[in-house]
């Protein structure tokens, strides 16, 4: 049986299925792409390509094997049990739809950048949104999306070459797609680049803490069985440069919290079976692609023993950053001046007794 803990109570409480990562892309057909661009909207879009960027080659800037991870991503949406697998972007697409709901307007034209089947939308309704854009870089994904009642337009394109212009969406969001960018700036400049002046992003992406459990038990296997070890989970962005690469992009009135997911597993396979599902597999160019039989066995036994429950079960945690940036606007509320503030924090414990004063 597999369990979800959310550690922010005031959230959707849930239990979903479970979640199975990791290594090994298995080949897959490409059949049409779904594309409905207005021409107003496109700045650089070729319906040969689809928009997707050709793959990127190793280095210290393209940790990611962009191609690999679409052919995850299209082998994920074509799984007959795919929904299985949906239950943790599901309940994170939730808690990026509640940010939109705190947002006291009605957006006429929305992005949801990284749709995947559209965990994000089946939570929004027209009042608050009119017009949805969904894009993601996997055609498998956008055939499957979830119905919604806001009228939406699906686009396969790659997030770190959004093919539309400059100023076109009140809002963009995105839910657990930004993690496997190879220049996160450049996505962020990107985004903040399609937004129309006073127009709002809101994200949600893997933390540094993600699965930490695994990557502790894979590590300590190899060490034991092969004498040294390669990175089998991906690299996550810390939440400490998270803010200071929305500012560089242009954003202000930043605002950007965590929250941890744990999900019960039975084991570790049963993790790996999961991430794969998710289209969540390893992509790195420096991943190593077998690992021995004996070594995930092994890795098995330390992931039980160092984290396993009473009851048998083994958690996998799942750390999420949750942003959100402003276009400027000249219009929008803007700090106070330094050094004019009328009240010192001094003053603050007097508060009680001068509302009382005002009362009588």
């Amino acid at each position: 049986m597999r369990s979800v803990c959310c550690s922010d109570a005031s959230n959707r409480a849930s239990q979903y299925p479970l979640l199975r990562p990791f290594m090994g892309a298995a080949a897959l057909l490409w059949g049409s792409r779904p594309r409905l661009l207005r021409p107003g909207w496109c700045r650089r879009f070729s319906a040969a390509s689809g928009a997707v960027a050709a793959p990127a080659s190793p280095g210290a800037r393209s940790p990611f094997d962009r191609g690999l991870k679409r052919k995850q991503k299209n082998w994920a949406a074509l799984q007959p049990e795919r929904a299985k697998y949906e239950y943790l972007r599901e309940e994170v697409g939730g808690r990026v739809a509640d940010r939109v709901f705190d947002i006291a307007r009605t957006f006429p034209l929305a992005l949801d950048l990284g749709c995947g089947s559209g965990y994000i939308a089946q939570y929004l309704n027209k009042e608050t949104v009119e017009k949805l854009v969904q894009v993601d870089m996997a055609e498998n994904a956008l055939k499957n999306t979830t119905e919604t009642e806001i009228p939406t337009v699906s686009v396969v394109a790659d997030e770190e070459f959004l093919p539309f212009r400059e100023n076109t969406f009140n809002l963009v969001v995105s839910s657990l797609s930004l993690h496997w960018v190879n220049e996160l700036p450049r996505a962020f400049r990107e985004i903040h680049q399609v937004l129309k002046p006073d127009g709002v992003f809101i994200g949600a992406m893997f933390g540094g803490e993600t699965l930490y459990e695994l990557r502790c038990s894979l590590q300590l296997a190899e060490l034991e069985r092969e004498g040294g070890f390669s990175p089998h989970i991906s690299p996550f962005t810390d939440v400490t440069d998270l803010g200071h690469l929305l500012g560089r992009a242009g954003f202000n009135t930043l605002t950007v919290d965590t929250d941890e997911i744990q999900v019960n597993y039975p084991g570790m396979f049963e993790v790996l079976e999961d991430l794969q599902g998710m289209g969540e597999s390893n992509c790195s160019w420096n991943r190593k692609p077998m690992l021995h039989r004996e070594t995930m066995f092994a890795a098995a036994a330390i992931y039980k023993e160092m984290y396993g429950s009473k009851d048998g079960s083994v958690p996998a945690t799942f750390q999420i950053y949750y942003m959100i940036g402003w276009k400027f606007q000249e219009s929008q509320a803007k700090p106070a001046r330094r050094g004019s503030a009328t009240v010192s924090f001094g003053e603050l414990a007097k508060i009680n007794t001068f509302i009382s004063g005002e009362k009588k």
